[in-house]
């Protein structure tokens, strides 16, 4: 048997006056999700704890069966996504150059995703391109648009705080050891010269000739860098040594790709289009004929988006188009008994308020030739909230896909020195030596 995941990333939501009180979920019409629903079992999904606002990159961590002592940072991970060499010394931090202004010595954040035409974003992240300091080497390498990789070689340290403050009206945040780490020759040392890396670039931009025109255009100039989520390598098990399944990803995003790479998934080579139901409805279709894998992971990242808009309406409407792709679901993927079709979220993305993700948990979904059928007919957050799964924590979600692929080990059971959670495990067959002669025929 084996398993497809179909992650709609950020799918859960709020209750919302715009929508009557519903969720976005609630409020859009979806026929093929909700007949899905009426054939499986449900329940609701947190990856961690109710209550806690997780961010994509650490949720999938968690739901395919990783702790957050194993996680290796986002930064990481995206820069193994763009491809950016990193040695296991080396550090890598998110950044994007934005708009402040100055209020009495302090960087205050005035727009933190400015629309910037590629060639001028292109001439302004190379004139911040390169800095040394403390015998630390800092690189901006550019991933798209405002963004990129912040990249430190040298005797450096993950364990920082950000500088980006996210929110427009806050300052710019000096940048800190972590509690516990204060005492950290190199965490101290990447402290410091990341400050000082942004006071350099702030002055740089300030006064470079395209934010002198910007502001002659009455433009805000795009004056400091921001910097967030250092990471560095961590070991880790790949997940087909740990879950004994052979892993495909069909996802796009250099996150999820760098996030597939670390766990040793193979990739699928997709991108995303204008039009993310028909990405979907292709993607779904590769993982149905990927038979040569054990667990394909689809993934859609378009009502995460749709909810950055903080358009209730315009997230319901986005559901409403990607509930068309899951016919390939209904039609492909069902009909065969040896694969189980898991669809849940990562995280709830609020489309009011100003959070950027909440805690609440998502739907969840299991449909398979053993999974119960209860009474739930609808997949949105009340409905499964009934549903006989009740609320799965992310560390469970991978047990109970082994439960029901038949792979599932009886604890207890040694067939391996790891303890691994499947059957049968790597286990060593004894060999008879050749004076206990040859084999039966």
């Amino acid at each position: 048997m084996r398993c497809i995941l179909l992650i709609l990333d950020g799918l859960g939501d709020r209750a919302s006056a715009a929508l009557s009180g519903r969720t976005p979920l609630e409020a859009a019409r979806t026929p093929h999700l909700d007949r899905l629903a009426a054939m499986g079992m449900t329940g609701l999904l947190h990856p961690w704890r109710l209550g806690y606002a997780l961010p994509s990159e650490l949720a999938h961590f968690l739901l395919f069966g990783y702790s957050w002592a194993e996680f290796p940072g986002r930064g990481y991970l995206e820069a193994l996504g763009a491809g950016i060499p990193l040695g296991p010394e080396e550090v890598a931090l998110l950044g994007r150059i934005f708009a402040v202004r100055r209020r009495r010595g302090e960087l205050i954040l005035v727009e933190e995703d400015p629309r910037v035409e590629e060639e001028t974003a292109r001439t302004l992240l190379a004139a911040v391109g390169e800095f040394t300091a403390q015998g630390v080497e800092v690189s901006f390498i550019p991933t798209g648009g405002i963004r990129g990789i912040v990249r430190l070689r040298g005797e450096v340290s993950a364990a920082v705080t950000d500088s980006n403050p996210i929110y427009e009206g806050r300052p710019l945040m000096e940048v800190q050891p972590l509690e516990g780490h204060e005492g950290d020759v190199r965490a101290r040392r990447t402290a410091r010269v990341l400050n000082a890396y942004a006071a350099w670039s702030h002055a740089r931009l300030a006064a470079h000739p395209l934010n002198r025109a910007r502001r002659r255009a009455g433009l805000s100039p795009l004056n400091a860098v921001g910097l967030q989520r250092a990471g560095q390598w961590r070991p880790v098990r790949p997940f087909g040594e740990k879950w004994g399944l052979r892993a495909l990803a069909v996802a796009a995003g250099i996150l999820y790709q760098g996030l597939c790479r670390f766990l040793g998934f193979r990739m699928a080579p997709v991108q995303d289009t204008a039009d993310p139901a028909r990405d979907l409805a292709g993607r779904l279709r590769q993982a149905a004929r990927a038979r040569q894998y054990d667990f394909v992971y689809v993934h859609t990242k378009a009502p995460d988006e749709a909810a950055h808009t903080k358009d209730p309406d315009h997230k319901r409407a986005v559901i409403e188009t990607l509930d068309a792709a899951l016919a390939v679901a209904l039609e492909e993927i069902v009909p065969d008994p040896e694969t189980l079709l898991v669809i849940t979220a990562d995280h709830a993305t609020p489309s009011a308020g100003p959070m950027i993700h909440s805690g609440e948990p998502v739907p969840l979904l299991l449909l398979g030739k053993y999974t119960w059928r209860d009474r739930v007919e609808r997949f949105a957050e009340i409905d499964c909230a009934q549903g006989a799964l009740g609320l799965v924590r992310g560390e469970e979600l991978m047990p109970l896909i082994l439960n029901f692929l038949d792979r599932g080990k009886l604890m207890g059971l040694r067939d391996s020195p790891r303890d691994q959670p499947y059957f049968p495990g790597n286990y060593r067959s004894l060999r008879l030596g050749r004076q206990q002669g040859g084999d039966d025929d």
